[in-house]
Formats: structure tokens, C-alpha cells, sequence
């Protein structure tokens, strides 16, 4: 019998082949994946070391190629119960093949600024259980799940993609909120260096909001287009480029407003650089090699909080 982590040891009756008990392997003791594992029971959440009988099997998850796993020392759970080793990620030499619950842990995780050390204390997991969880397409239980999105300040469905086609901000309002104005540096730290925002634009047939793929480089608000697309109106004119940040289920957010002359990059030298320095090509895809620069003239934002009390 060998397994890897992650993996679902069944433990079923001889006579009837119905499954008395499951759990998710979050432990091995030795690299070549035999006995004894530490399994993460699904009725009780307990992790217990498990030596499995005849009465037991695997049933394998499908694992990243190249993955390699280590066993970890033990560690003791919030109780101070044995709760085993824990995975300590993807081999160096292979790229991370995060799931789409891996992904969306992660950029739950950095969007709030927290570690993977922060997050797993808060979650009750290792850090090593996280990484892996967040590098693997793994396939968590529910409980590991509820967890992670009680210490993200989320939910589950989200964390499953649930509300992906629903529009953020549907929570409800503060008890009390708190609008409070953002200062300058304040804005340019929300902006970051990259992401998605939106350009308000003039068009033929009248003002459109569209959104783009955005770097900021040197202060600058930098994005690709057509020059048949509709972002590529702005060159020329003053424009208004938004950033935001909804946090639905805490019902907090901010938004960031830039105003500025926009003009399109002309160099290719200078169009090369800022290709280089890209951190991602548009999401629409195609041919978008018109570079667009917003050089902020006013820079404004706000930032909803709970009132203190």
C-alpha cells in the first residue's frame, strides 16, 4: 500500500464492502508512501496515526506531476493531541500546480496580508498542510475548508468558487460603518504595482467604463489594448482610471480614484520595457500591443471601516 497526501484512506466492511470510515491522508512517515499515515477523520476531524488492516484501501487524488512529498515532525493540535506530520510542498525543481481551491486560498491569503504561518495558526493546520493545499490540485474536506474560510474572514462557497458569476458587495451594511478619506500615499499603496481597474472614456456613442489590466510603473498607470478597443479612447484626453477592493463577507472595502492626461507610448524601446515589466498579459487575450500611460494629476480614495466605539 502506498499513498501520497491528500489521498482518501477508506476503511470498509470485509463482508459487505460498505465504507464504515474515511479520512484525508495529511501525514506520511516514510518518502515512499507505505504505512503508517496520519489521517484527518471526515465524521470526527481528529487526526490519528493509522496502521491499515486488510479492511482498508486508497483511493488516490490526482497528485501534480513530478510533486514529491516529505514527512514532517509531529505536531500537537489546539487540545495538545498528536496530530502528525504535515506536507512540506511541491519538489524545487517543479513549478507549484495549484487547484482552483488552492488558488482562491491564496489570494484570499494575500489579499488580507497574511502569512501562511498566520493563516494555518488561525485555521488550526501547519503551515506545510497550507502550502501544499495551495501548490496541489488538492481535494480538502469540508471541515479543513470551514476553517480556512473562518480564518480568511470568507466562506466556503467562495472559497469553491460559488459566487464567482455573482456581483461582490450583496452583504449587508455595518451596523456602523465608517467612511474615512484616504491620503495620497495611502492611494498609491492600494494601487500596488499591478492588477485590474477600470478607465472611464468618451466614446461615439457616449462615456464607457471598461476594465484593463493595469501595471504602475514609476507612478505612471500603464495598460494594453487595440487600438480599435475601446480603452484606446483615452489617448488624448483627461480619463478617470478606479481601483477597488470589496470584502463582502466582513461588509468592508475601499476604492481608489485617479485622474489623469492619458497619451499612447509611441517608443518601442520605451513599449518593450514596460512589456517586460508586465506581470501578466491582458486577460481578453489577442492582439493588444498598444500601450496606454495615465499620469495621475489627482489621486483620491476612500475606505469603508467599522466605527469605533
Amino acid at each position: 500500500m502506498r499513498a501520497q497526501l491528500g489521498d482518501q484512506l477508506v476503511m470498509e466492511s470485509p463482508a459487505t464492502g460498505i465504507t464504515r470510515r474515511d479520512g484525508e491522508i495529511v501525514g506520511l512517515h516514510h518518502e515512499d508512501g507505505t504505512p503508517p499515515y496520519d489521517v484527518r477523520w471526515s465524521d470526527t476531524d481528529e487526526v490519528t496515526l493509522v496502521f491499515p488492516g486488510p479492511d482498508a484501501h486508497i483511493h488516490h487524488i490526482e497528485h501534480g506531476v513530478g510533486s514529491t512529498y516529505e514527512p514532517a515532525p509531529s505536531r500537537t493540535d489546539r487540545a495538545g493531541g498528536r496530530t502528525g506530520s504535515e506536507p512540506r510542498g511541491t519538489a524545487p525543481d517543479r513549478p507549484p500546480n495549484p487547484g482552483d481551491i488552492g488558488r482562491r486560498v491564496a489570494a484570499e491569503r494575500t489579499g488580507r496580508g497574511l502569512t501562511r504561518e498566520e493563516t494555518a495558526r488561525r485555521a488550526g493546520m501547519a503551515p506545510e498542510y497550507l502550502a501544499y493545499l495551495e501548490e496541489q490540485p488538492a481535494d480538502p474536506t469540508m471541515a479543513s475548508l470551514v476553517r480556512l474560510a473562518d480564518a480568511l474572514g470568507t466562506t466556503v462557497g467562495s472559497l469553491r468558487g460559488g459566487g464567482i458569476d455573482v456581483p461582490p458587495g450583496q452583504g449587508q451594511a455595518l451596523l456602523h460603518p465608517r467612511l474615512v478619506d484616504l491620503g495620497r500615499d495611502a492611494c498609491r499603496a492600494l494601487l500596488s504595482t499591478h492588477g485590474v481597474g477600470r478607465v472611464s472614456v468618451s466614446t461615439p456613442d457616449g462615456p464607457a467604463v471598461v476594465p484593463v489590466n493595469y501595471e504602475v510603473v514609476d507612478d505612471v498607470i500603464a495598460f494594453r489594448t487595440a487600438p480599435a478597443a475601446v480603452p484606446a479612447a483615452a489617448v488624448g484626453s483627461e480619463v478617470a482610471f478606479e481601483v477597488d477592493h470589496i470584502d463582502t463577507p466582513m461588509s468592508q472595502g475601499w476604492s481608489v480614484l485617479v485622474v489623469g492626461p492619458a497619451r499612447e507610448v509611441t517608443d518601442p524601446e520605451e513599449a518593450e520595457r514596460l512589456a517586460a515589466r508586465a506581470h501578466t498579459g491582458p486577460w481578453p487575450g489577442g492582439e493588444r500591443e498598444m500601450w496606454v500611460l495615465i499620469r495621475p494629476t489627482r489621486m483620491t480614495g476612500r475606505r469603508i471601516t467599522p466605527a469605533e466605539r
